[in-house]
């Protein structure tokens, strides 16, 4: 077996990334123990910690990726961004005395200016938009 060399990258954007699903983790946890006493997530909160990695998986902007508090897609279902709105209002305050460092790297990340949609995003959104102000126009 010949031994091969895996070179690592530190890419800044992935590392926000991995902090920001650290962070989100980190509040369900705390909601969680809090709220429903479990130590191991309930399944509500299981459930609500999967969605929110699938959705930072995905996100359409990848690694210049805003806050989603500030992002102009939505790309959570209205209900499970309720959730998520309620657990961060909650942990957000928290999370400065129990995790000073992910929480004040939370606040700055607010800072960070809002990319511009991929230009394929951006046609899609303007047509479809267009297509709605057709419908509403039609007599």
């Amino acid at each position: 077996m010949s031994k091969q060399l895996i070179e690592f990258t530190t890419d800044k954007h992935f590392i926000r990334r991995v902090r920001e699903l650290k962070t989100i983790e980190i509040m369900v946890r705390m909601y969680c123990r809090h709220h429903h006493g479990s130590r191991p997530l309930c399944a509500d909160c299981t459930a609500l910690l999967d969605y929110a990695q699938r959705r930072l998986q995905r996100c359409v902007f990848g690694d210049a990726k805003p806050n989603c508090a500030k992002c102009v897609v939505h790309c959570y279902s209205t209900d499970m961004r309720e959730k998520i709105r309620i657990v961060m209002r909650w942990a957000g305050p928290r999370m400065l005395l129990r995790h000073p460092i992910l929480g004040i790297l939370h606040l700055l990340a607010d800072r960070r200016p809002i990319p511009v949609l991929p230009a394929k995003r951006q046609l899609k959104a303007a047509t479809a938009k267009q297509s709605s102000n057709d419908q509403s126009v039609a007599p």
